[in-house]
């Protein structure tokens, strides 16, 4: 038997040479020349990781670091945020020591000594923003005064009366109220 002849197809690399089929070959060669491989892409890749790595490494210590220096740097001002008025109240009790050091004293000699202790006392305090509030005569302020109770009296109400025990201010914060009397009203 005969078969009918069929046109064989080419076998890759046996086929003939047409014109169309090397300028796309041509052109993808020109391409891949430009690119990089995957393999440098990666490596370029991964070095930049590790540039970034690196840089968000040093960022990090130096971010603890600056913490770290900051919490040292809140420990200290507390541990030593009492030196400079300490200091002041150095004198005072070297006042009283030499006060008492005094073997026959008289009752002026005394008073004397205890109004100039008490002088360098209210200096210390000013040298160092601690201000007395006396509120005779002022409106009541909660945030500065702490009534105690309520008398009869001729002035406005909820106004301070009587002063019982001065109070403090350190830097405009109220370190201690006032201890008053308020007016009831007329």
């Amino acid at each position: 038997m005969s078969t009918p002849e069929t046109p064989q197809e080419p076998l890759l690399g046996n086929e003939p040479a047409t014109e169309a089929s090397p300028a796309p070959a041509a052109h993808e060669h020109e391409h891949t020349d430009t690119l990089p491989s995957v393999e440098e892409q990666f490596r370029a890749l991964e070095l930049k990781a590790a540039e970034h790595y690196d840089a968000w490494l040093r960022a990090k210590a130096e971010g603890e670091n600056i913490r770290r220096r900051a919490q040292e740097d809140i420990a200290k001002a507390h541990k030593f945020a009492v030196e400079k008025f300490a200091g002041e109240l150095l004198a005072v009790k070297d006042s009283l020591e030499a006060a008492l050091a005094v073997p026959e004293q008289t009752v002026d000699s005394f008073k004397s000594g205890v109004e100039l202790t008490l002088k360098q006392l209210v200096s210390a305090f000013e040298k160092n923003a601690l201000v007395e509030v006396n509120p005779a005569g002022e409106k009541f302020d909660p945030h500065k005064h702490q009534a105690i109770g309520m008398v009869d009296s001729e002035q406005d109400a909820n106004t301070v009366v009587t002063v019982l025990q001065k109070g403090y201010l350190i830097a405009e914060r109220v370190l201690r109220p006032a201890l008053v009397m308020v007016a009831k009203g007329k």
